[in-house]
C-alpha cells in the first residue's frame, strides 16, 4: 500500500517541487485531494513527512500545510455543566464570608449580622472560664436590650449602619 501511496502522490509532489512560489497554492490543493483519496492517514502522513526531509525549508513547509490540513478536526471539548444553584438551608453552619461585623469591642464582645436576608445577629464574647470566643444568636428582644446597652459606644463599625439612634 505504501507504493501506492508513492506512486500516486510523489508526481504532485514534483509538480510542486517545480513550480514557482505563486503556482503552490494549486498543487498543494491537488495534494491534499489526492492524499484525501489514496489511503488512510495513518500512512500517507509518514510518506509525506519523509518525503519532506529531503526538501528545502521553504517546500517543506507547504507540504506540512497539506499534512496539518490532512488531520481530522479535533473534537470539540464538552461544555461542562454548571450546576444550578442550590437553595441555601437556613439552618446550614454559617461561615465568616456570610457575616459582617458591626460591633467590634476590644475587651472581647463582638456583634454580627448575616449579609443575606433574613438577617440573623450573633454575639460573640469570651467565655471567662476556656478564654475562648463563644457565639450566640440573638433573638429580637436580646438584640434591642444588647443595642440599648451599647448605644453611645465608640466601637460600632462604621458604614454597618446598626448603630442605635441616641
Amino acid at each position: 500500500m505504501s507504493n501506492d501511496v508513492a506512486a500516486v502522490l510523489e508526481p504532485i509532489v514534483e509538480k510542486l517541487v517545480a513550480a514557482s512560489w505563486s503556482d503552490r497554492d494549486g498543487f498543494k490543493a491537488e495534494l491534499l485531494a489526492a492524499a484525501s483519496d489514496v489511503a488512510p492517514l495513518a500512512m500517507v502522513q509518514p510518506w509525506l513527512e519523509e518525503r519532506a526531509k529531503s526538501l528545502d525549508m521553504e517546500l517543506r513547509w507547504e507540504l506540512e500545510e497539506v499534512i496539518e490540513d490532512l488531520q481530522p478536526a479535533p473534537e470539540p471539548e464538552p461544555e461542562e455543566e454548571v450546576p444550578e444553584e442550590e437553595p441555601v438551608d437556613p439552618n446550614a453552619p454559617l461561615k465568616a464570608s456570610d457575616l459582617d461585623l458591626v460591633y467590634d469591642d476590644p475587651r472581647g464582645i463582638r456583634v454580627h449580622r448575616t449579609k443575606k436576608a433574613p438577617q440573623r445577629w450573633f454575639l460573640t464574647q469570651m467565655d471567662p472560664y476556656s478564654g475562648q470566643p463563644r457565639s450566640m444568636e440573638l433573638q429580637p428582644s436580646e438584640l434591642e436590650e444588647i443595642k440599648t446597652q451599647l448605644a453611645g459606644s465608640p466601637y460600632w463599625v462604621l458604614g454597618s449602619g446598626a448603630a442605635p439612634r441616641v
